[in-house]
C-alpha cells in the first residue's frame, strides 16, 4: 500500500488505516500522534472519537427496540416527547427520524456555514446525559414539512436517543453498549469523556492548531455521535451487523430509501449507502474528528480509516474506498 504511505506522509495524516477481508487483515498501519504534547504515538489499538459514524448505532438501538414492539417506525416523536420540544410537528416520526427527513431544526445545522474549528455549543460540559441536550434544542424552528426531503439532522438523533431511553427506562449510554457493543463483542468501544481521556484514546486537534477539541464537543457523546473506536473493533462490527448479531432484517436498514444527490450517496435507516452498489457505509466528521468506515458485503472487505483532525480521513479514505 504505497499510496497509502505516500498519502500520509504528504498530508502529515494522524491516525489509523485498515483494511480486511472476511477477518483477514490485508494492510493495517498507524501514523502520527495520538498525543502531541506528550509525543505519544498512535497505535492500532488507539481508539478515535467517530463524530457522526455512531449515528448508525442509534439507529440500531432505536430498531431493537421497534423489533421488540415497544416502538414503530410509525411512533410519533410527540407520543414519547409530551411537552418537551414543542417545535418538533405532531407529525414527525421515528422513521423520520432515522432517515433525516423530519424537517426539524437542528441545534448544529452543517447545512448552513459551519465550520468545523467553531465553537458551535455553549456549556460543553453540562452534556452528559441526553435530557441535557432539550435545552440546547428547544426553540429551533422547523426547516420544512417532515417527510419533504432529506435535511441531515444531528438533532434527530438525539431525539432518537431520548425517544429510547424513554420507551425503554434504561440510559441512552448502556442501552448502545448492551444492544450493539456487546452483541459486537467490540470491547474496545466506548463513551469516553473528552476532559478524561484514557491513556489509550488519542486527543483530537482542531485543524492547523496543537488545541485539543475539548471545548467544541458535547463532553459526553450522545445519540448524534462521538462514540470512541478502533478499526478492528469495527471490523467487528460490520461482521457482527451482517451476520443478524445485532438485529434481524438487516436488508431493511440497508435498503436505499433516499437519493442524496449532493453527496453522491444514498441513505437507509441510519446509514449511508453508496451511489450504485451495496456497500454500506459510516462517516463522521467534527472538530479533532474525521472517521470513514465501509463495509462490502458480497466480498466482506471491510476499510477504516480513523484520524484525530478534522481533514485527516479524507485523502486516504477517497484512495483506498
Amino acid at each position: 500500500m504505497e499510496d497509502v504511505d505516500r498519502i500520509a506522509a504528504e498530508t502529515g495524516f494522524s491516525g489509523v488505516v485498515s483494511i480486511d477481508r472476511a477477518g483477514e487483515v490485508e494492510f493495517a498501519k498507524a501514523y502520527g500522534l495520538a498525543n502531541r504534547a506528550y509525543q505519544v504515538p498512535n497505535t492500532l489499538d488507539t481508539r478515535f472519537g467517530t463524530a457522526s459514524g455512531s449515528k448508525g448505532f442509534t439507529a440500531l438501538v432505536v430498531l431493537s427496540l421497534v423489533r421488540e414492539g415497544l416502538l414503530s417506525l410509525d411512533t410519533t416523536a410527540r407520543s414519547l416527547l409530551g411537552d418537551d420540544l414543542p417545535l418538533v410537528a405532531d407529525d414527525v416520526t421515528i422513521e423520520h427520524l432515522l432517515t433525516h427527513t423530519s424537517g426539524i431544526g437542528d441545534y448544529l445545522d452543517e447545512e448552513g456555514d459551519w465550520e468545523a474549528n467553531d465553537y458551535m455549543v455553549g456549556a460543553v460540559h453540562l452534556l452528559t446525559t441526553t435530557e441535557a441536550f432539550l435545552p440546547l434544542m428547544a426553540g429551533i424552528p422547523t426547516k420544512f414539512k417532515a417527510g419533504e426531503r432529506f435535511g441531515y439532522c444531528n438533532g434527530g438523533f438525539v431525539v432518537l436517543a431520548l425517544l429510547a431511553e424513554r420507551v425503554s427506562g434504561i440510559g441512552y449510554h448502556q442501552l448502545v453498549r448492551e444492544r450493539v457493543l456487546r452483541p459486537a463483542a467490540m470491547t474496545r468501544t466506548d463513551f469516553l469523556r473528552a476532559d478524561e481521556l484514557p491513556a489509550d484514546a488519542a486527543v483530537g486537534y482542531l485543524d492547523g492548531m496543537d488545541r485539543s477539541n475539548v471545548f467544541h464537543l458535547p463532553i459526553l457523546a450522545n445519540g448524534d455521535g462521538g462514540i470512541h473506536t478502533t478499526a478492528g473493533d469495527m471490523s467487528q462490527f460490520w461482521r457482527a451487523f451482517f451476520a443478524g448479531d445485532i438485529v434481524a432484517d438487516v436488508d431493511e436498514i440497508v435498503r436505499p430509501r433516499l437519493d442524496v444527490p449532493e453527496e453522491s450517496l444514498r441513505y437507509g435507516l441510519g446509514f449511508w449507502l453508496h451511489e450504485t452498489d451495496d456497500t454500506v457505509i459510516l462517516a463522521g466528521y467534527d472538530a479533532g474528528v474525521s472517521f470513514k468506515s465501509t463495509h462490502d458485503r458480497h466480498t466482506s472487505t471491510t476499510r477504516t480509516v480513523l484520524s484525530n483532525t478534522a481533514p485527516g480521513a479524507w485523502p486516504i479514505a477517497r484512495a483506498i474506498m
